[in-house]
C-alpha cells in the first residue's frame, strides 16, 4: 500500500500537467484541439480498415475452404462405394461443414462490411488539411499526445 502512493501521486500530478500543456496550446492555437481530433479519427479510420481487411481475408480462407470441402462431397456421392456404411455419414457431416464455413464466410463479409463503412464515415468526416500542419499541431503537444 505504501509503495503505491508514489504511483497515484504521479498520476495525479500527470493528468494535471496533460490539461495545462492542453489549456496552454489552446490559447497558442485555437484550431488545435480540432486537428488532434481529427488526428485521433484518422487513426481509428485506419484501424477500422485494417479490421476490415482481416475479416475479408477470414472470408476468402472460408470460400476456399468451401470449394474443398464441395470438391470432397463431390467424391464422396460420386465414389460412395469406396467407403461402405461411412459414405452417408461422410457426406452428412461434409454438407454440414460446407454449411457451417458458408455461414461463417457471410458473417465475416457483413463485418467486413461494416467497419468498411465505420472507416468510411471517418473518411468522410475529415476533410484533413496538409499532413504538416497536422503533424506539426500535434508535436506541439510533446509526449502527452500518444502517436502510434
Amino acid at each position: 500500500m505504501i509503495l503505491l502512493i508514489p504511483v497515484a501521486q504521479a498520476a495525479d500530478h500527470s493528468g494535471i500537467r496533460i490539461t495545462q500543456t492542453l489549456a496552454q496550446n489552446d490559447e497558442q492555437n485555437p484550431n488545435a484541439r480540432e486537428v488532434v481530433e481529427r488526428y485521433f479519427e484518422d487513426e481509428l479510420m485506419k484501424k477500422h480498415e485494417t479490421v476490415a481487411k482481416y475479416y475479408e481475408d477470414e472470408a476468402g480462407k472460408s470460400r476456399a475452404k468451401i470449394r474443398e470441402l464441395r470438391g470432397m462431397l463431390a467424391h464422396y456421392e460420386e465414389k460412395s462405394y469406396l467407403y461402405g456404411k461411412k459414405a452417408q455419414d461422410l457426406q452428412a457431416h461434409t454438407e454440414a461443414l460446407v454449411r457451417k464455413y458458408e455461414e461463417a464466410a457471410k458473417a465475416d463479409a457483413r463485418e467486413a462490411a461494416s467497419h468498411r463503412q465505420i472507416a468510411l464515415a471517418f473518411k468522410e468526416k475529415n476533410h484533413p488539411d496538409s499532413k504538416t500542419q497536422k503533424v506539426s499541431i500535434v508535436e506541439s503537444y510533446g509526449s502527452t499526445v500518444p502517436l502510434k
